[in-house]
């Protein structure tokens, strides 16, 4: 008769949106981000500094459902990183004009147009984006394309060397959307690594996706003294809390629309019955008058 072996529990790792607010923002742990961008861009990306997004606070109390960085690479090209857990109507164009208000900022006044910068858009969200799919990362980006022929644009021999570019698309902004509840959790290559620990806060012994390795030596919650435990476990509840009131709150609405709608289907009943008695009270009348009538 033979024994298995018990699967050894993940180490649990400290959330991405709380690194981002308490230590993704220092230099000695820009490798973290740079493994976790060159993994997704495919590329070798270089981070030269960090910059605070529009939410970022260090109030741990606050209780924004997003947090963001900005961050700019070795090439000047800007990368907005977002972390959302509510589902907003309208978040597709807010990401848009997230993209369009950075790049309009970073050109000066006077300056020429070869001086805008490339901006990525990456946003990690905890919601599910729609119903029916399988997919859980999604890229958007410009093509510019021959109506007759569908043959993309690229940019001429001298654009490419100004702008290290070879499509003219590649000079637009580019979204990235992870949507990691829908993610599997069968980690198939380096970059599903990333999103298991996006998804989980957690990471398998062999997983060995560039930047988790520093994941582990820095995020590990079990390496965090007894009072950076307790201050991240503070934030934890914060933000389930936070989470609850807000599901709490659209279970509610639901109900109270539900309800809502029952009582103006009453009235709208009633006045049905009221003119269909009416109706009938005004057919009678119409055929006693219609006996009184000569023949």
């Amino acid at each position: 008769m033979s024994s298995s072996t018990p699967t050894k529990e993940p180490r649990c790792i400290l959330s991405f949106d709380y690194a981002l607010k308490r230590l993704l923002r220092q230099e000695a742990n820009y490798d973290i981000l740079e493994g976790f961008l060159s993994e997704l861009l495919g590329r070798h990306i270089k981070v030269k500094n960090i910059k605070e997004g529009e939410s970022l606070q260090d109030n741990i109390d606050d209780k924004q459902t997003r947090v963001d960085i900005l961050a700019e690479d070795a090439d000047g090209e800007l990368i907005i990183i977002e972390v959302q857990y509510q589902h907003e109507i309208d978040y597709l164009l807010r990401v848009l004009y997230g993209a369009s208000k950075h790049l309009v900022q970073h050109i000066h006044k006077g300056n020429p147009y070869a001086t805008i910068k490339k901006v990525y858009s990456i946003s990690i969200l905890y919601y599910p984006l729609h119903h029916g799919d399988e997919e859980y990362i999604y890229h958007g980006k410009t093509d510019f394309r021959g109506m007759h022929t569908n043959q993309l644009l690229t940019l001429t021999s001298k654009q490419q060397r100004a702008f290290s570019k070879i499509e003219a698309g590649d000079l637009y902004p580019e979204y990235y959307l992870l949507d990691v509840t829908n993610f599997n959790d069968v980690a198939k290559n380096t970059l599903d690594e990333w999103i298991y620990y996006l998804k989980n806060n957690r990471l398998e012994d062999n997983f060995s996706a560039q930047g988790l390795d520093k994941v582990r030596e820095v995020m590990d919650y079990d390496r965090l003294s007894p009072a950076e435990q307790e201050a991240y476990d503070k934030a934890i509840d914060i933000k389930l809390g936070w989470d609850s009131a807000i599901k709490t709150a659209k279970i509610e609405g639901r109900s109270e629309g539900k309800a809502e709608g029952e009582a103006e289907r009453e009235q709208l009943q009633q006045a049905l019955t009221a003119e269909k008695e009416k109706a009938a009270a005004q057919a009678a009348r119409i055929a006693e008058l219609e006996k009184l009538l000569p023949l």
